[in-house]
């Protein structure tokens, strides 16, 4: 933060004022009042001795004489003695210049050497205003001592360009080509104008920025300061090394601060550049306040107040006739109050002090659309949207406050809400044959705006010829029976375009009856037109994709049901008793690929297998059907569940289209009750021992069919006896999306032990009590061991 931006005041909060903060800002505005007026005061017997000071220096008298002469001096001169003190004080004042010398030396720290230095470069070239033997003199006595090789001193143009005024250090070819830098163009003499303060580059390759000397002194380091009088920033000093500078500035940045200003005289007076306009120049002032009354917009005009060298805020120095304040002030009131005074709560809840001072600093003008201003009128808050534009005139800032009234809003609105609308509006005066139409009516025929309007007359000619007796009847509706109505047609545009219009129109008549003019609107629906075809189109096809997933799921279902019809009732086989339970998903489309498969063997074995396919729908079905017949062909061999397993993997990895599955085998010998089993991914069986002990075969492992080529597969036996039950199921019994299949798993073997009955009651209740939630099919088959007859 700049010294000039730490003396500014801290404005008003944000939008919502409570009535505290207004009381707050009611007392500061009178407090800084009374401030003001005691500083007036303080001020004015201040310059009163001061000159007293004077006269005894002078005449070498006392106080008393001093007094005594000041009052008679001021009465011959027709002054006032505050008036004529100031002329006694302006007379004997030092020259700026020295001013400025003297401010750099207290900076200087005591440092002798830089004393030294300061006050030669100071000695030899501000007083002649040259910048170019500025640049020299500041180069050969200031900066080489600090290892510095170059400078260039930059003026700021009032549109953000920049000027070279001055050089040194660099040849006279690459000055040329850096005479003038255009507005935008990113530089580190343009940052440090846009910042407001200095910016230090260890090494302008490292900044990746353009500027003078890129070349030559690219890997070296560089500092930009910027420099003004007032508050305001007239331009940049450019200071360059040919080695990197230490990234972060020392004690070194207040002496290049200070050359900086030392610069700040001369290119206030550079040849070619207006200097700013001072506080007594009235009668460019006067110009500046007629060009003000002749603007058309409501304008007012700001002069900044410089206070101790530092602009502390700006005053209403005048006010058009055209420009009305936001809380419905008089002119009377505004004009030479300060800013911040007359409007404290909206300076920093808009950002609108801080824009003012950024374009009075850098000359760079501000423009905003919509803008909120708040001011405090009788302590109640006010918020007006206004159009603002803020620009520097020599030393004074024009700005323009436009207040949006409800007239100006509606209109804009209006333009808008047509444009969205691709609405055009018309009005056609059938006495005298005037027709008027607005930009977008233009626009829907394809005309340029210069164009001759088109009558009612001649809508026909433009349509399709198939909508003639539809316009027709619209014409006699409004024209004849003189009564409202509308149409719709095709438009058919000069260039080619046809678009779908809808006109509507009412007659306007006077108090005797008699049309006069007829208004209304067009509006293009073409976009409409063409959506309604399009849903039309989309519907027909969502209806014919509908029929046919209900023709798929219905031959679906007619394949699941001829190849595992659903059994009916138990299956007696030797040595065992089998049933089995199969419940398909609630809804057609998730006709899933569950199986299940009870074959006596040649061997007098029995084969036992459940299986579930991965999806849904026709693609699952047929896989399953693949899989049941194939495991059956294989079982016909004699070999074991694991055996049977691995041929069956490789039948869904090498002969169907990209099938997967889990299954279980299992091999029951009826004679020695010996029951073999393996799985592929699936959940180990269930059993239910006679005694109405549950026990859950164990996890051997078996990855699923379908997925890899090479799997080995684990097989395992178990030695059931007479009465005990072999629970085979699918996931769809047990699965819940908010629960682990170990919880899911365990319920399932609590629900089995609970239960008694027999083998067809066991079945119904694992149905009746399932709490799965995925609504896929489930499959379970229950074998009971029996005595071999």
């Amino acid at each position: 933060m700049t010294a000039e931006e730490e003396t500014l005041p801290v404005l008003a909060p944000p939008a919502e004022v409570s009535a505290n903060l207004a009381r707050l800002a009611d007392t500061v505005a009178r407090l800084r009042g009374e401030v003001d007026h005691a500083h007036a005061v303080a001020d004015g017997r201040a310059l009163i001795e001061l000159a007293k000071g004077v006269l005894m220096e002078r005449l070498h008298c006392t106080p008393a004489d001093a007094a005594r002469q000041l009052e008679t001096l001021a009465e011959r001169a027709g002054l006032t003695p505050l008036e004529f003190a100031a002329d006694v004080v302006g007379e004997a004042a030092e020259d700026r210049i020295t001013e400025v010398a003297q401010e750099f030396l207290a900076r200087a720290d005591g440092e002798d050497s830089v004393a030294v230095r300061l006050r030669t470069a100071e000695s030899g070239v501000l007083a002649a205003g040259d910048t170019q033997r500025v640049a020299e003199s500041i180069l050969e006595h200031a900066l080489r001592p600090l290892g510095a090789t170059a400078v260039a001193v930059w003026l700021a143009g009032p549109d953000g360009s920049l000027t070279l005024a001055g050089s040194a250090g660099f040849s006279a070819e690459e000055a040329a080509r850096w005479r003038y830098v255009p507005p935008g163009v990113a530089t580190p003499a343009r940052s440090a104008l846009l910042d407001r303060d200095t910016v230090w580059y260890p090494t302008l390759s490292g900044a990746r920025l353009p500027s003078l000397g890129q070349h030559t002194l690219a890997g070296g380091g560089r500092v930009a300061v910027p420099t003004g009088t007032g508050g305001r920033i007239i331009g940049v000093v450019e200071m360059c090394w040919p080695d990197p500078l230490p990234a972060e500035p020392g004690r070194q940045l207040r002496q290049l601060e200070a050359l900086a200003e030392l610069c700040a005289h001369t290119l206030d007076t550079w040849d070619g550049v207006v200097a700013p306009v001072a506080a007594g120049a009235g009668d460019f002032l006067g110009e500046l306040v007629d060009f003000v009354d002749g603007l058309h917009d409501p304008a007012v005009l700001l002069s900044p107040c410089v206070e101790g060298g530092r602009l502390s805020d700006f005053r209403i120095h005048h006010a058009n006739v055209r420009f009305a304040d936001p809380g419905g002030r008089p002119r009377s009131r505004l004009v030479g109050t300060r800013l911040l005074e007359t409007y404290p709560l909206a300076a920093e809840e808009s950002g609108l002090l801080d824009k003012i001072r950024r374009v009075y600093a850098t000359g760079e003008p501000f423009r905003a659309d919509s803008m909120a201003i708040t001011t405090l009128v009788d302590q109640v808050p006010l918020t007006v949207l206004t159009d603002v534009s803020v620009t520097r005139f020599a030393g004074n800032v024009l700005l323009i406050l436009r207040i949006q009234d409800d007239a100006a809003k509606l209109a804009v609105l209006l333009q808008h809400a047509q444009r969205l609308g691709r609405i055009g509006g018309f009005e056609e005066n059938v006495v005298t044959g005037a027709i008027t139409w607005n930009t977008e009516l233009f626009a829907l025929y394809g005309l340029p705006p210069n164009a001759t309007p088109l009558s009612l007359h001649d809508l026909a000619t433009h349509a399709h010829p198939d909508d003639a007796p539809a316009i027709g009847r619209f014409l006699r509706a409004v024209l004849h029976h003189q009564r409202p109505s509308s149409t719709a047609f095709r438009l058919q545009r000069s260039d080619g375009v046809a678009r779908h219009i809808r006109v509507v129109a009412e007659p306007v008549a006077d108090a005797r009856g008699e049309l006069l003019a007829v208004r209304g609107a067009y509006q293009d629906v073409s976009a409409q037109h063409w959506t309604e075809v399009a849903l039309a189109a989309t519907r027909d096809r969502l209806a014919e994709t509908e029929q046919q997933a209900i023709e798929r799921n219905r031959l679906t279902l007619q394949l699941q049901h001829a190849i595992m019809p659903p059994a009916t009732g138990p299956i007696d086989m030797p040595g065992l008793r089998a049933a089995v339970r199969y419940r398909p998903a609630e809804k057609e489309h998730l006709v899933g690929g569950d199986w299940y498969d009870a074959v006596a063997l040649p061997t007098g074995e029995v084969l036992l297998c459940v299986g579930d396919v991965a999806g849904h729908g026709i693609d699952a079905a047929t896989g399953m059907v693949s899989l049941r017949n194939a495991l059956r062909g294989l079982a016909a061999t004699g070999a074991g569940p694991a055996q049977l397993l691995t041929w069956l993997n490789l039948v869904a990895y090498h002969l169907t289209d990209h099938v997967t599955a889990t299954a279980v085998a299992a091999v029951f010998d009826p004679a020695t009750r010996l029951l073999r089993w393996a799985r592929a991914g699936h959940l180990p069986p269930i059993v239910r021992h006679r005694d109405g002990g549950v026990t859950t075969l164990p996890l051997i492992r078996g990855s699923l069919l379908g997925a890899v080529r090479d799997v080995t597969y684990q097989e395992e036996e178990i030695r059931l006896a007479e009465g005990d039950i072999l629970l085979i199921y699918t996931d769809g019994l047990i699965e819940r999306r908010d629960r682990p299949v170990q919880e899911t798993v365990s319920r399932l073997v609590t629900l089995v032990e609970r239960h008694e009955g027999g083998l067809e009651h066991q079945l119904d209740t694992l149905l009746t009590y399932s709490t799965a939630d995925t609504d896929d099919d489930t499959c379970v088959v229950g074998i009971e061991v029996r005595t071999t007859s």
